[in-house]
């Protein structure tokens, strides 16, 4: 009697942990596709109010004076997801400085408008660099650097990545200011007077005037620039120090010397995107990548950079990156950028102008498709430095053209002369017109093609 009762508290007991299971597994369907449904509708614009979910909205402030700001363009990340590179936009005012920092991640410079100068430290030298627009230059991390809008009237506008691998907790990069005072203020604050007075070798009198001097922020305006640098040893009252004296003091800047092949000490190369023969270039735009083949400082980044040129009403074609994710800003125009997920379905169809910054996961289908009123141009960076080789999956020299066949045909269902035609009807490559074409009413069997082109790869 006993063993029955046991045997049927037993069952119970099983039947109930068999339903809380089933209810467990239930509300985690429900809650997933809960979740599907929030991200179709934050893709579509929907949701949480954002136009897309590949656009990058967020944008942090990090500096902002009279004469200049620095922003930083962040996409959202979680502890599983882990956003590998922010985008950042330096906009400095004529005849203006970025104060003398490092930072806890690799530079990838891009100057969009304007000229400045970039001095950093390169093997314990001082490496200054006269950059014009489209020229590429890179920033180790943990380099000192500063930078200089020279020219007298005209603004000068940077756009560089920002790599966080190296950041700590992979957050947002950590500026070390060298030069400063009290507004930055410069790590070297940090240490007591009897310290720093001792490592200067100067007297508290004197490290006071310099410590305490600048509160302009991070970006302040060039003033009394001279070529000579203080020397602290002698006997002379040097009271009006300068910034451009103070630059120099705190980098170590040195006569110029000479490198064994005649050119100055540092003289590192920048590679300008407009100058150099595109990667690809038709009747609808042209596009040039480059990667550490191109420009070997790329090597040590781990980013790759790219711009690319779309006449008006053209596209670059439906293409996935297989090495790296990739993002982009719109430097001039407008148009429209498509994303597609994983199973097919449309992740992104958003239109964009001009400041816009938009992100594509790694191996996501993608195009991006100028307005018909106006060019678009747009430049970005790649997660590796690596050579991309993108697939585009339409066009003259796509995946479908290499791949048809009997296997493919079998694959959309369909005979292989239509394949054929189908696949061949496109006779350019990677940058494509966008074309209406007329379909013929007296051909049934051509109608039906067209019509598969437009549901298979619109």
């Amino acid at each position: 009697m006993e063993v029955a009762v046991g045997g049927r508290m037993a069952a119970s007991i099983l039947t109930l942990l068999l339903l809380s299971s089933w209810c467990l597994m239930v509300a985690s369907g429900f809650r997933q596709r809960g979740i599907e449904r929030e991200e179709e509708e934050e893709a579509h614009g929907g949701g949480r109010g954002l136009r897309g979910r590949f656009l990058l909205a967020r944008s942090r402030t990090v500096a902002r004076t009279d004469a200049g700001e620095i922003r930083v363009v962040s996409r959202y990340r979680s502890k599983s997801e882990p956003c590998p590179m922010h985008i950042g936009f330096i906009q400095m005012e004529p005849n203006s400085l970025v104060v003398p920092q490092y930072v806890d991640a690799n530079l990838v410079v891009f100057v969009h408008r304007g000229e400045v100068k970039v001095g950093w430290i390169h093997e314990d030298e001082l490496v200054e660099r006269q950059l014009r627009r489209g020229d590429v230059s890179v920033i180790p991390a943990g380099s000192t650097f500063y930078i200089v809008n020279t020219h007298s009237s005209d603004r000068s506008q940077i756009i560089c990545s920002i790599d966080t691998t190296q950041s700590m907790g992979h957050s947002l990069h950590q500026s070390f200011f060298i030069g400063g005072g009290m507004n930055p203020t410069s790590v070297l604050a940090g240490f007591d007077t009897n310290t720093l007075t001792a490592a200067f070798n100067v007297t508290a009198e004197e490290l006071e005037r310099m410590m305490q001097s600048q509160r302009g922020g991070a970006i302040v305006y060039m003033s009394g620039e001279s070529s000579e640098r203080p020397d602290l040893n002698d006997n002379n009252d040097d009271s009006a120090w300068t910034k451009q004296k103070l630059v120099d003091y705190l980098l170590g800047k040195v006569d110029k010397k000479k490198a064994g092949n005649g050119e100055p000490v540092g003289a590192l190369h920048a590679y300008n995107l407009y100058d150099n023969e595109p990667s690809y270039r038709n009747s609808f735009g042209w596009t040039t990548a480059i990667d550490e083949d191109d420009f070997s400082p790329l090597r040590s980044t781990g980013v790759g950079v790219y711009v690319v040129n779309l006449t008006a009403g053209s596209m670059l074609a439906p293409h996935m990156n297989p090495m790296a994710t990739e993002y982009g800003v719109v430097l001039r125009g407008s148009g429209t950028i498509q994303v597609v997920f994983p199973n097919g379905s449309n992740a992104m169809n958003a239109e964009v102008s001009e400041g816009d910054v938009f992100w594509v996961p790694q191996y996501f289908p993608f195009c991006q498709i100028a307005s018909s009123g106006a060019p678009m141009e747009f430049f970005g960076f790649t997660t590796s430095s690596r050579r991309n080789h993108p697939q585009f999956l339409i066009g003259a020299s796509s995946v479908l053209r290499s791949m048809r066949g009997r296997e493919l045909a079998a694959a959309f269902r369909i005979s292989e002369e239509r394949l054929e035609r189908l696949v061949k009807a496109q006779r350019e490559s990677v940058i494509l017109p966008i074309r209406h074409h007329q379909q013929p009413e007296e051909d049934e069997e051509e109608e039906e093609v067209l019509q598969l082109k437009r549901g298979v790869f619109a």
